[in-house]
């Protein structure tokens, strides 16, 4: 088993926490608190797994890489149902953030896939940062899009009993189409991307469980 020198540990570690810290600001500040928390505090469990595992012992290529493949191909099966049924401009009016449709193909259309074949080189190469993104991904898609299944009984910022499609300007940017599911005023038990979440959920929690289970045999 391959393990990282402790000053390459420490290195990666500081990396890591930079590039969370300032992707989690960018966040906040270009869309809000509410998708933050769960990008954030996804980020934040990846983080404490990726240094009890990977970090120190980076997993075998063979093992890590077809997971990390399924659950990012799951996942990308997933944004598809979140794009056609308005996943964004939904999230704004629940919300009441300025997430338009642009934003949200420009960073899970465009910048994520860019990440996620890079990362598939950083984990065939060992790359501890690499292990972290693959973390992150388990973590994200693999547990936190049971969400899904809880936005549709929050009700919206924005007009909670209208069933109409609204556009309206969200701290100072129009935010067009904006869908409500709000359960209560619908009758309609559904959240966009609601019905595909449980894809990247099945290998994701399967990756978490495994790549443990060869920790606990390998410490």
């Amino acid at each position: 088993m391959i393990q990282t020198l402790f000053f390459s540990r420490q290195l990666n570690v500081i990396i890591v926490l930079i590039i969370t810290i300032l992707a989690t600001l960018a966040g906040y500040f270009s869309i809000g608190l509410p998708p933050v928390i769960i990008v954030g505090g996804s980020a934040f469990i990846a983080f404490i797994c990726w240094q009890k595992t990977y970090l120190s012992h980076p997993t075998h290529p063979s093992l890590i890489l077809p997971l990390f493949v399924l659950t990012v191909a799951a996942l990308q099966v997933h944004i598809i149902e979140e794009y056609q049924t308005g996943f964004a401009p939904s999230m704004s009016r629940l919300f009441g953030i300025p997430w338009s449709e642009k934003k949200f193909l420009l960073i899970f259309a465009l910048v994520g896939p860019t990440i996620y074949t890079l990362t598939t080189l950083g984990l065939y190469y060992r790359i501890p940062i690499a292990g972290f993104v693959a973390w992150f991904i388990f973590i994200g898609p693999g547990v936190a899009e049971f969400t899904h299944f809880i936005f549709p009984l929050i009700q919206p910022d924005m007009l909670p009993n209208d069933p109409h499609v609204i556009t309206d300007a969200v701290s100072g940017e129009v935010i067009e189409n904006m869908p409500n599911y709000y359960f209560k005023t619908t009758g309609n038990y559904y959240f966009p991307g609601m019905w595909t979440a449980i894809l990247p959920m099945i290998p994701g929690c399967i990756s978490i469980y495994k790549l443990f289970v060869i920790k606990k045999k390998n410490p």
